[in-house]
C-alpha cells in the first residue's frame, strides 16, 4: 500500500471537513484562500454553526486514488490521439510515441506543448494537478465540450485504446505513467527556508496540518470577537427573584426560550402588576376600597342602563318592527284587493266599501241592536225598516245587508286590521322608549379618568341611541329607507364589565392588605413581576449574550477539533514505516548522477505541525542555509532527482513524461539531465516535450553515446489549431542527410512554380532553397568533414573523432564554392548590381547533388582514414 493509499484509508475516519481538505489537497496540492473559506465554513458546520451558503463537504472516491505501480506490468504509450476541447489544440489531433527509448516532442513556444502536458498530468500520475484544462479561449464557453483524448497503449504487449475525459477517473493503467513539469517541480521542493523533501503523499498531511493551524487561528480570533458580556443584566442577576436564578443559569442551563417566557408578561400579569403597585402604595386601603366599590356600583348602573336602552332599539327590535309593518302592508293590500272586487258589484253607490262606508255600516249594526232588538243583524225580515235609510227592506234590501256584512267580516279585512293594530303597538313602543342612559357630569369625568376611550364610546352610544330612534320612526313612516338607519356603535358593556371587575378586585386587594402576611406575599409577587419587566427591557442583550456563549462554545469545539496532534502522529508513523533510508539513498544517488553531489539528504523525520520532511543539508565546511545558497537551477535539479528517485522506488515499469525539464538550467546542467534521461530510456519509455533545440541536440548526442534510440516528433501551429503533429522536424534540427532530402522536396516546388510561369514564386522558392543549402553545407562541415569532433552547443571537443578526419585543399575549395554560391542568392543584391538572374531548377538540382556527392565521398573517406590509422 502506498503512502497515498494509507492516508486515504486513514482519512475515512476524519471529520467530513477534513476529508474534504484531503480531497482538495490530493487534487491541487495546495489550499487557496477560497478553499480555506470553504473548509472553515464546513468545520463550523461540524460543530453546529450553520453555513448560510449551504456548502457540502466533498470526499475522495476510491476510483480517484492511484493504485501502487504493478512491477509485473509494462504500460507503454504508442500515441495520444483524438484530442478534443483541450485549450486551443486542434480537435482530432494526435502525436505518435515510440514504444521504446526516448521520444522527443519538439515545438516552439506557443505551439501547444503545454496542452498535451496538461492532458498527461490529469490522466497519469502527477504530484501537481492544479492547472485546469480550459477550452479554447476563442470559443463560447457554453458551447465548448469537455476535454477528452484517447491514449493508444500497449499493456504487456497487447495493444489497447484507453479513452480519457477531464473530470472523470482516468483509466487505471495510465497511473503507471508519471509526469514531471514546472508545477510538479515546485511540489517536490518546499521552499520555506530549508528546502525539505516530502515523500509523495506526506505533503497532503502537511497541507492538512497547515490548514488546521490557519483555521484554528481564525476560529480563535472569531471566538474572541464574540466574547459575551453580562453588563446589561448583572444587577438583575444579584436579586432574589426567579429572573435572577434564570440569569445565573447562563450559559449552561438557561436557554433563550426561558428568557422569552420570563420577559413576556400577559395582559393579566401586567394588570396584576398595576394593581399591586396601586394597592401597596395606598395610605388608607379600607377607605380607598370603599370609594372604589362605590365607583364600581355607579359604573354597573351605567352598564345596566345601556343594556336596557339597547334592548329597546337594537337590531332585533328594529327588525321586528319592520317585519310587523311589512305584514300590515301585505294584509292591507290583500284587503284592498277584496274591496276592489266588492266595489265593482253593479248598482252600488260610489264609495261603497271605503273606510267611510265601513264606519257607516258599523254604526248601522249598532243602531240595529236598538231598532230591531228581536233580530240578529243583518238577518232582518223583508218587511222590516232598514237601519240605514229606514225604508222597507224587501227581499233585495235584506240580501244587500247580508252581502255588506259578509264583506265587512271577510278574513283579509280582519287580518289587515289586526296587523295594523300590532304594528301600531310596536311603533308606539319605539316612540315612547326611554333611551337616556344618564351618562353625564360626574360620571363622565369618573370614567374618563379610568378609560378615556371607553368614556368616549359611552357618549357616542348615548348620541346614537337618540339618533337611531328618530331614524327608526322615520323609516316606519316611510320617510326613510330601512337601509339608511343609523347603526349602533360598538357595545361598551364588555369593557365596562372589565373595569367594574377590576375595581372590585382592586377593592378586595386593598382590603386584604390589612393582613401583613398577605401584604408580604403581594410585595414578593410585585418584586417578581418588576424583575420580569426589567428583564424584558434587557432581553435583547441577554439573548445576544446567550447566543454568543453558544457560538463561543461551538467555536471552542471547533478549535479543539483543529488539533494537529493526530495528523502529526500519522505523519510520523508513515515517515518511519514508508519513508526509509532506501529513499534517502535513492535521492542521494540521483543527486550524484545530476552532479548536485554537494547536497546530501539526511533522514531526519520531523512533524512540526504535521509537516513531515527530510532535510537537505549542504555538505560545506562553512555550512549555511540552502535557501540562501541554492540557485534556481539547482532547485530544478533537486526536483528532477526527487522525481526520478520516486519513480525508482515505485518499482513500476511504466514510462515517464517530462515537460521542459531543463527550464532554468544552465549549459552544464542540461548535459547532466540529458545524460540521465538517455540512460533512463534504456530501461523504460521516456517522453520529453521541449522547445529547446540545444537540449534536443544534447539528447541526440547522449542517446547515441549510450546506444539508446531517439524518436523525434514535431508539433506546430496550423490553420486547424495548435499542437498539430508533423513527421518532419524543422530544418535546423535535422542532420545533413535529412537536410538534403528536404532540399530535393523543395526542388519539386521550384519546378512547379516555373512550370506555372509564376516568376515571383519561382524566385522566392529558389532563393529560400539556396539559403537552406547554405545551412546544409555548414552542417556537413560540422557533422561529416570534422566528424562531429567540434559541435555547436557541444559539451567539449571530441578529440577521438579526429582519428577519421582529413581536410584537403579540395575540401576547402568545395566548401568555399558551395557556400559562396548559396549565400549569393540568399542575400539582397546591391542597388548598382540590380536583381541577379535566378538559376534554373536544373542548376539548383546540380548544386544540391554536388553537396550530396561530397558528403558521400567524405563519409567513405572517414571510414577509410579511421581504418588506415588503426
Amino acid at each position: 500500500m502506498t503512502i497515498i493509499q494509507e492516508i486515504y484509508a486513514w482519512s475515512k475516519g476524519l471529520p467530513a471537513w477534513q476529508q474534504d481538505a484531503v480531497a482538495r489537497l490530493y487534487q491541487d496540492r495546495r489550499l487557496s484562500a477560497a478553499d480555506l473559506d470553504d473548509l472553515y465554513a464546513l468545520a463550523k458546520v461540524e460543530v453546529g454553526i450553520l453555513d448560510p451558503d449551504g456548502r457540502k463537504p466533498k470526499r475522495l472516491e476510491d476510483a480517484q486514488i492511484a493504485p501502487p505501480a504493478d512491477p509485473a506490468r509494462i504500460v507503454q504509450l504508442a500515441a495520444i490521439k483524438e484530442l478534443a476541447n483541450v485549450n486551443a489544440l486542434a480537435n482530432g489531433g494526435s502525436v505518435p510515441i515510440a514504444l521504446a527509448g526516448l521520444t522527443v516532442i519538439y515545438g516552439e513556444n506557443g505551439a501547444g506543448k503545454s496542452g498535451y502536458s496538461r492532458v498527461f498530468k490529469h490522466a497519469c500520475r502527477a504530484r501537481d494537478r492544479r492547472e485546469p484544462i480550459l477550452p479554447n479561449a476563442n470559443l463560447d464557453p457554453k458551447t465548448a465540450g469537455v476535454a477528452q483524448a484517447v491514449f493508444e497503449a500497449v499493456i504487456d504487449g497487447v495493444a489497447t485504446d484507453l479513452p480519457w475525459q477531464y473530470g472523470v477517473a482516468a483509466p487505471e493503467p495510465l497511473s503507471d505513467i508519471s509526469i514531471f513539469d514546472t508545477h510538479c517541480a515546485r511540489a517536490y521542493i518546499d521552499n520555506h527556508g530549508d528546502f525539505a523533501y516530502a515523500p509523495y503523499g506526506l505533503d497532503i498531511l502537511e497541507g492538512l496540518a497547515g490548514a488546521c493551524n490557519k483555521l484554528k487561528a481564525r476560529a480563535t480570533q472569531e471566538k474572541a470577537a464574540n466574547a459575551p458580556s453580562d453588563a446589561a443584566y448583572a444587577a438583575l442577576a444579584k436579586e432574589r427573584t426567579a429572573v435572577a436564578t434564570t440569569l445565573l443559569g447562563i450559559p449552561t442551563e438557561t436557554k433563550p426560550e426561558h428568557i422569552e417566557a420570563l420577559a413576556t408578561l400577559s395582559q393579566i400579569e401586567q394588570d396584576r402588576l398595576t394593581l399591586l403597585t396601586r394597592t401597596l402604595t395606598e395610605a388608607d386601603p379600607k377607605q380607598k376600597a370603599q370609594a372604589i366599590r362605590q365607583k364600581a356600583t355607579r359604573l354597573s348602573g351605567l352598564k345596566d342602563r345601556i343594556a336596557a336602552a339597547i334592548a329597546l332599539i337594537d337590531d332585533e327590535k328594529v327588525n321586528q318592527l319592520k317585519l310587523l309593518i311589512d305584514k300590515s302592508k301585505a294584509a292591507k293590500a290583500a284587503a284592498e284587493l277584496a274591496a276592489t272586487e266588492f266595489k265593482q258589484t253593479p248598482g252600488q253607490l260610489t264609495g261603497t266599501g271605503s273606510e267611510e262606508w265601513k264606519v257607516l255600516f258599523e254604526a248601522a249594526r249598532a243602531f240595529a241592536q236598538v231598532s230591531h232588538p228581536d233580530h240578529e243583524f243583518p238577518k232582518l225580515p223583508e218587511d222590516a225598516a232598514c237601519p240605514l235609510c229606514q225604508n222597507r227592506l224587501g227581499e233585495e234590501g235584506g240580501a244587500r245587508l247580508i252581502r255588506f256584512d259578509t264583506f265587512i267580516k271577510h278574513a283579509a279585512e280582519k287580518a289587515a286590521k289586526e296587523a295594523r293594530e300590532t304594528a301600531a303597538a310596536a311603533y308606539r313602543t319605539v316612540k315612547k322608549a326611554a333611551l337616556d342612559v344618564m351618562f353625564r357630569d360626574g360620571l363622565v369625568e369618573e370614567l374618563t379618568e379610568i378609560d378615556p376611550v371607553l368614556a368616549a364610546e359611552c357618549s357616542t352610544m348615548q348620541e346614537c341611541l337618540n339618533t337611531r330612534q328618530t331614524s327608526v320612526l322615520q323609516a316606519a313612516a316611510a320617510e326613510l329607507q330601512w337601509e339608511g338607519l343609523v347603526a349602533l356603535p360598538a357595545d361598551p358593556r364588555p369593557d365596562l364589565v372589565r373595569i367594574i371587575e377590576g375595581l372590585q378586585v382592586q377593592a378586595t386587594a386593598l382590603e386584604a392588605t390589612a393582613d401583613e402576611k398577605v401584604r408580604s406575599e403581594m410585595t414578593a409577587e410585585k418584586r417578581e413581576l418588576d424583575a420580569r419587566i426589567r428583564l424584558g427591557e434587557a432581553k435583547a442583550a441577554v439573548l445576544e449574550a446567550i447566543a454568543k456563549h453558544e457560538v463561543c462554545r461551538k467555536l471552542q469545539a471547533c478549535i479543539d477539533g483543529l488539533d494537529t496532534r493526530a495528523i502529526s502522529k500519522k505523519s510520523t508513523e508513515l515517515s518511519r514505516t514508508m519513508a526509509s533510508q532506501e529513499l534517502a539513498d535513492a535521492l542521494n544517488e540521483e543527486l550524484k548522477r545530476l552532479k548536485v553531489h554537494q547536497l546530501q539528504v539526511v533522514m531526519k523525520p520531523e512533524s512540526p505541525g504535521g509537516k513531515t520532511q527530510f532535510k537537505l543539508v549542504l555538505q560545506l565546511p562553512g555550512g549555511g542555509a540552502p535557501a540562501a545558497i541554492l540557485s534556481e537551477g539547482e532547485q530544478r535539479a533537486i526536483s528532477i532527482a526527487s522525481f526520478l528517485a520516486e519513480i525508482k522506488l515505485g518499482r513500476g515499469r511504466g514510462g515517464i513524461v517530462l515537460d521542459d525539464p531543463v527550464s532554468s538550467l544552465d549549459h552544464r546542467r542540461r548535459w547532466e539531465v540529458a545524460e540521465r534521461l538517455a540512460h533512463e530510456s534504456l530501461t523504460r519509455q521516456v517522453i520529453v516535450f521541449t522547445h529547446d533545440i540545444y537540449f534536443l541536440c544534447i539528447l541526440e548526442q547522449k542517446v547515441e553515446e549510450f546506444g539508446a534510440t531517439l524518436t523525434k516528433n514535431y508539433i506546430r501551429r496550423t490553420a486547424q489549431g495548435y499542437g498539430v503533429h508533423s513527421q518532419d522536424l524543422p530544418f535546423d534540427v535535422v542532420g545533413t542527410k535529412d537536410r538534403l532530402a528536404r532540399l530535393r522536396q523543395e526542388l519539386v516546388e521550384v519546378r512547379r512554380a516555373q512550370k506555372d510561369r509564376d516568376d515571383d514564386e519561382h524566385r522566392r522558392l529558389t532563393a529560400a532553397c539556396y539559403g537552406r543549402l547554405r545551412l546544409a553545407w555548414e552542417r556537413c562541415v560540422e557533422e561529416v568533414l570534422l566528424n562531429g569532433a567540434v559541435q555547436r552547443f557541444g559539451e567539449g571537443v571530441s578529440t577521438q573523432r579526429l582519428k577519421s578526419v582529413v581536410v584537403t585543399d579540395d575540401d576547402y575549395r568545395e566548401v568555399e564554392t558551395g557556400m559562396s554560391k548559396s549565400s549569393k542568392f540568399e542575400h539582397d543584391a546591391a542597388t548598382a548590381v540590380g536583381r541577379l538572374p535566378m538559376p534554373e531548377p536544373d542548376e539548383l538540382e546540380q548544386d544540391i547533388e554536388k553537396l550530396s556527392a561530397w558528403r558521400i565521398a567524405l563519409d567513405k573517406r572517414l571510414k577509410e582514414t579511421a581504418k588506415a590509422r588503426g
